[in-house]
């Protein structure tokens, strides 16, 4: 490939509107352009890497056993009906009408129709298992559609689907998958992680999501230092406390806190450590009123207090609601001296509190030296409700924790019986009975991991692509090649001797200017440059650099040929 015959378009500004250095780096490098929020075109160089992880992703799904298919993107009501989720999955359904009025949607994802395919096609429990894949645009309606290509409405995935007569096969399976996509991470030369996560709006049961570690991940993943456990802090258990509660030592007293409102602000008032102090969150669950207390430091993780009965749809409580329970305003929330009885759920850590701090349910005021049995009855209910943070232990018991930036990638689910039966999928088993088939569900994004691989891979020049992933891994850049044609000769010969050779180069011969040549080839990241000069030749050398490497080195042939894999 010649430069000269290609569209290259890069620019040194820095897009005002692009937050992540992914986004940036894609507009400045000429890989994208905007057209609508979360809408994007994927220029020739852009697609050049795009196609990159396709072919990775597409040989491992196969070296797993899955069939490649097409599925359409425009998708039926009625299908989505049978699920219930037309509905449930809300406004990123992007919902139209055809001319006949009939009602559809652009596919956020494929189970239905994947579904409606397996009781169409599958009759017999001889043709399971059997896993099929698509690599396909899909469009969710995001909210507020950000970061470039990372949270974009329209993206490229590869979404795959299996069936199975029972959960044994599934789960068989769904082992394949996991390790197939530990195959493609580590062929892209990613740093990433597989957590245990929710199988949130896709349902299901078991599932794990494979993260591509950043600083600029949205997601927060936990990981012990002493064995592979890791899992999304969402789902990431806080384990008890190990030592018994402690024994009461002081006085329940009121402190006077005339501003402070924040565990934070009282603690720095009493001179004491966060730890001691207790949050109060009023809530509205099925039950009614519900006051949940975790410790100072922590957090209430929203997803395992909505596990809890009677939660599952709960909201926080109005001032109203508040001051009608406690008879009091928020900052000065606690359980002590309730104004009606109230639900208290406590963390496990605050249930192993003594001598703890806590809103006095009076404007102005907090209540120091509180404790169980004594000043308050023990909780109606302790559980794990918050997020764990750095340095807990490990919930298998080996290590502690240590907390990461992850930007979802994949995610692979066991989803069960949940589609099939919803839409009446079966299959005859051995006996000649109706069984409702078993299915997993393995989605990568890949679009997502050409955005997440720059955000690892990045630097103050530009892009610095892992090889795999590279739109070429050498750039072959001719200075001043009209005016001196031996040069040009040169550069092309060595051109040709690499592609000949299957290693992708690309010919820079658009006759820049040395700096900005230069300039471009590392911010598109090309792994390898070299650059052929009249005086370089005339020495019998070429300048070559890595582009992870801080300077650049003149080799003779020799040695370049070696350095490229040609020798």
């Amino acid at each position: 490939m010649r430069l000269s015959q290609f569209h290259l378009s890069t620019t040194r500004e820095t897009p005002a509107d692009a937050e992540v250095a992914s986004h940036q780096l894609m507009l400045r490098a000429g890989m994208i352009r905007k057209h609508a929020a979360g809408i994007y075109t994927w220029t020739p160089l852009g697609l050049r890497v795009l196609r990159r992880v396709e072919s990775v992703v597409r040989e491992e799904m196969e070296r797993a056993g899955a069939v490649e298919m097409l599925m359409p993107s425009i998708q039926p009501r009625e299908l989505w009906e049978e699920t219930g989720r037309w509905e449930k999955f809300g406004g990123q359904l992007l919902k139209l009408r055809d001319r006949k009025d009939g009602e559809f949607c652009y596919g956020p994802t494929h189970e239905e129709v994947v579904t409606d395919f397996a009781r169409n096609e599958l009759r017999s429990y001889k043709q399971l298992p059997l896993s099929v894949f698509q690599i396909q645009t899909k469009f969710r309606d995001e909210i507020r559609p950000r970061f470039g290509v990372m949270r974009a409405r329209e993206f490229l995935m590869k979404d795959a689907y299996s069936f199975h007569l029972d959960a044994e096969c599934l789960a068989r399976t769904y082992r394949v998958m996991y390790d197939a996509y530990t195959r493609i991470f580590e062929r892209l030369g990613l740093r990433f992680r597989a957590v245990a996560a929710d199988t949130g709006a896709i349902g299901g049961s078991a599932s794990h999501e494979f993260h591509v570690l950043a600083d600029s991940g949205e997601d927060a993943i936990a990981f012990s230092d002493g064995s592979d456990y890791a899992a999304n802090v969402e789902l990431a258990e806080a384990v008890a406390p190990s030592a018994p509660r402690g024994v009461p030592v002081e006085s329940m007293r009121r402190v006077d806190t005339p501003t402070q409102r924040t565990c934070e602000d009282v603690a720095a008032l009493m001179g004491i450590e966060l730890g001691r102090t207790v949050k109060s969150i009023a809530v509205i669950g099925k039950q009614g009123f519900v006051l949940v207390l975790v410790r100072g430091d922590h957090s209430v993780n929203e997803l395992k207090l909505a596990k809890l009965e009677g939660l599952a749809d709960y909201r926080l409580a109005s001032e109203a609601e508040i001051a009608e329970h406690l008879g009091s305003e928020p900052g000065f929330l606690g359980p002590v001296n309730t104004r009606l009885p109230v639900t208290v759920i406590a963390d496990r850590s605050v249930a192993a509190m003594a001598d703890f701090i806590v809103g006095a349910n009076e404007t102005g005021f907090h209540l120091a030296g509180v404790n169980w049995g004594r000043d308050l009855p023990e909780p109606g209910l302790v559980a794990d409700v918050r997020n764990v943070i750095e340095g807990d232990p490990s919930p298998d018991g080996k290590g502690r924790l240590s907390i990461a930036r992850g930007i979802e990638v994949g995610h692979v689910f066991q989803l069960g019986q949940t589609y099939a039966k919803a839409m009446g999928a079966t299959v005859l088993d051995h006996n000649g009975k109706a069984q409702v088939m078993h299915m997993g569900c393995y989605g990568i994004g890949v679009s997502r991991i050409v955005a997440a691989a720059i955000e690892q891979n990045n630097d103050g020049a530009g892009i610095s692509w892992p090889a795999p992933m590279a739109p070429w891994q050498v750039a072959v850049c001719v200075i001043n090649p009209k005016g001196a044609p031996e040069v040009e000769e040169a550069a092309a010969a060595l051109h040709a001797r690499l592609e000949d050779a299957g290693i992708s180069a690309v010919l820079d011969d658009r006759g820049l200017r040395p700096g900005p040549m230069l300039s471009d080839i590392e911010l598109i990241g090309i792994p390898q440059r070299v650059v052929v000069s009249e005086r370089g030749l005339a020495a019998g050398t070429y300048e070559y650099r890595e582009r992870n490497e801080p300077e650049s080195e003149s080799i003779a042939l020799e040695t370049l040929e070696q350095r490229l894999g040609l020798a």
